[in-house]
């Protein structure tokens, strides 16, 4: 029986992906490029940062390294969190029902945690979590299934337990591996094909998620 819901933070928790369209809009601009979204979809979407900066650099030839755009990332990235980034649609719902429900929530981010609770605390969720875990805690990024894993560490219950929810190809992989059962909500990217064998399920948005653990 799921009593742990696993939520990852960037493109499924917050509505965080058009600030990392615009940051990649804002790095090439100063070189006189210009990215679509269509392409920042197709490549970029779901990807680490540090991949996502190498293919950057190299599609559009920029003459920098990739820490140098790693730090015009973070600095501009610092400029939009202060103007607010808001919650993805029935996230703030889900929260509540799954805590008066009394479910184990936990949140399982690739992000720093300085970030992510600033984020948080923002919208005014950042004690709605009874833990969380960063990808500095862990060896391996997603799509290995470390970070989720110790997710179900941090919960103390095993990963039939647990249930994630993930809006990237790399999440859903990583908590395919994991074992544990994967819900994805797709944000700026629709999962191809073999990643949607790994899911669960696919839902089209948090308000569904309460719907589906009551038929699980």
């Amino acid at each position: 029986m799921k009593n742990t819901v696993i939520f990852d933070l960037d493109g499924l928790l917050i509505d965080s992906e058009p600030v990392a369209f615009q940051l990649y809009c804002d790095l090439t601009a100063e070189y006189d490029r210009h990215i679509s979204l269509e392409e920042y979809i197709h490549r970029y979407s779901g990807k680490t940062a540090v991949d996502n900066m190498r293919t950057l650099i190299d599609a559009f030839q920029l003459p920098i390294t990739i820490e140098e755009g790693l730090a015009f990332e973070a600095v501009k990235e610092k400029e939009y969190i202060k103007k607010g980034i808001p919650l993805k649609q029935g996230a703030r719902e889900l929260l509540a029902c799954l805590q008066k429900q009394r479910y184990k929530t936990i949140l399982a981010s690739s992000s720093t945690r300085e970030r992510a609770v600033k984020i948080l605390a923002q919208n005014k969720i950042e004690n709605a979590f009874d833990r969380m875990v960063f990808g500095t805690e862990v060896k391996r990024g997603k799509p290995h299934p470390d970070i989720f894993l110790k997710a179900c560490e941090y919960a103390k219950e095993p990963p039939e337990n647990c249930l994630v929810l993930e809006d990237s190809e790399a999440g859903v992989q990583a908590a395919y591996a994991a074992g544990i059962d994967v819900i994805c909500i797709p944000d700026m990217k629709m999962p191809g094909e073999k990643f949607r064998k790994m899911a669960a399920a696919e839902l089209s948005s948090l308000n569904d998620v309460i719907g589906w653990l009551e038929q699980a």
